[in-house]
């Protein structure tokens, strides 16, 4: 490269607004969107990246780094590219920031890791592969309601305290032990206790070696947590696309992702729109989500937990990223406050696998008759609260007292709430689920107290807790 093509390619700061910093090139030589430019402020570089072009010779770009002393006339680069993460074995074991930096305090990644730019096209249609088959998760309530697909795309909505990441985190401890392939974590906006915990639990549980961690957290600026899923999404490419193997791509929490969106866009001076979410809110969600997809001979199966604002499910962000997913699962206040956990709300969540075709007929039909008998059970809780359970008729009471064991039965303890619970974690096969919700259904529990019924695994050990001869 020439130096006319270097000089070309450099810039100096002349604005700087939190994360928002201006930065001003020759003319006719702007770095296009997506772009990064590298600062040279301090130790270490910052990296920012252009988001728009206010005029013919100066750039909006949002730094992925804290801007703290940074000043006016500092040089900044143009690096013909968008950010490049490392990605391949290299970063096996490994926690890594959104723009690819070693930040598990370990040694540097070797100087041959190859690196991919974090913005990339969805595979085509064409190339894409359905997700036809069930991923057992050994959680009872979604292997039985709300099905998960190998190489489909979950997610756990709930509000602030519902217990969305105790139950990410024990889908992570479930699905990491028995999967044949690589785990990608993707920490957006988490708490950094939350980050040292799953670092912490990993490394004690023997699977840190085929998980990669990258975390953009909330003491962050936006534009960290804003990239950290690309990031994560550009690791697990390479593993799907380069080696072929299946990936499980988990994120937490997706509602961040929006939520610096936001924050970006309003740094950069869009006007907002509904609910003061920004206008782009449907296209960034898509850049995301519509990455997460299979081919041909390897999959990318995406868990992700998404916080619901005041518990209001008819948010924009809430309906944006529902409408890429093939499993709603919904956590409900009410049901955490009965102490019915998982939180699972069994009407509200759902699946495209819950289908005759794909789980077959008998889990089908149970799992439409267990969610007609809670639905039932939820129309009579008013006529129960004014007059009381006696006044209903024997057919209706044996729906009560059904739904209510059945409710009980789908609880379950986790092994990541053993400390605190002191109870050990539960993992059910979907035949043993199925066995106990046909039992239940069928009466055989009628004279069981509903309590045996409560934080267990299979029905066999409900049948002990209850003192009855098998």
């Amino acid at each position: 490269m020439g130096q006319a093509d270097v000089a070309l390619r450099m810039g100096s700061v002349v604005a700087v607004r939190g994360p928002v910093i201006d930065i001003r090139f020759a003319a006719g030589a702007l770095p296009p969107v997506n772009e990064a430019i590298r600062i040279r402020a301090g130790a270490a570089p910052l990296i920012a990246e252009v988001q728009s072009h206010v005029n013919e010779e100066t750039v909006r770009a949002v730094a992925l780094q804290a801007t703290n002393g940074l000043a006016r006339g500092i040089a900044a680069e143009a690096t013909a590219g968008p950010i490049a993460v490392p990605v391949g074995d290299a970063v096996l074991g490994r926690l890594l920031t959104a723009t690819g930096e070693v930040g598990d305090g370990g040694g540097a990644l070797p100087a041959d890791v190859p690196c991919r730019p974090i913005h990339r096209a969805p595979p085509p249609l064409e190339a894409q592969s359905a997700a036809t088959r069930m991923f057992e998760t050994g959680i009872k309530v979604i292997d039985l309601l709300s099905p998960l697909a190998q190489g489909g795309k979950a997610a756990m909505f709930g509000g602030a305290g519902v217990g969305k990441t105790v139950l990410v985190m024990e889908l992570i401890r479930a699905m990491v032990a028995r999967y044949e392939g690589v785990s990608v974590f993707a920490g957006i906006g988490e708490r950094s206790r939350e980050g040292h915990e799953l670092l912490t639990d990993m490394r004690g549980s023997g699977v840190i070696d085929k998980t990669v961690l990258v975390f953009g957290q909330m003491n962050e600026p936006p534009g960290a947590r804003w990239r950290v899923g690309m990031t994560a999404l550009t690791i697990a490419e390479h593993f799907r696309d380069e080696q072929k193997r299946n990936v499980l791509l988990l994120m937490d929490n997706v509602f961040r992702f929006v939520q610096a969106g936001s924050e970006v866009s309003g740094l950069l001076g869009r006007l907002p729109s509904r609910v003061g979410y920004q206008p782009t809110l449907a296209s960034e969600v898509a850049a995301l989500q519509e990455r997460t997809a299979s081919v041909e001979g390897a999959s990318v199966t995406a868990i992700e937990a998404v916080y619901v604002p005041a518990d209001d499910f008819t948010d924009p962000a809430v309906t944006a990223i529902s409408a890429h997913l093939d499993s709603n699962v919904l956590l409900s206040r009410a049901m955490a406050a009965e102490g019915m956990y998982p939180a699972v709300d069994p009407l509200g969540s759902s699946s495209i696998l819950l289908d005759p075709l794909v789980v077959g007929e008998e889990h089908y039909a149970l799992a439409q008759k267990v969610r007609e008998t809670i639905a039932h059970n939820r129309e009579l809780q008013d006529i129960i609260s004014l007059l009381g359970l006696e006044e209903l008729g024997q057919e209706d009471r044996l729906i009560v007292s059904r739904a209510r064991r059945l409710q009980r039965f789908l609880t379950q303890p986790f092994v990541v709430t053993e400390a605190f619970t002191g109870q050990p974690g539960r993992s059910v096969s979907l035949g043993a689920t199925l066995a106990g919700v046909r039992a239940i259904l069928a009466g055989e529990t009628d004279d069981w107290p509903e309590s045996a019924l409560y934080m267990v695994g299979d029905i066999e050990e409900a049948r002990v807790k209850a003192g009855v001869a098998a």
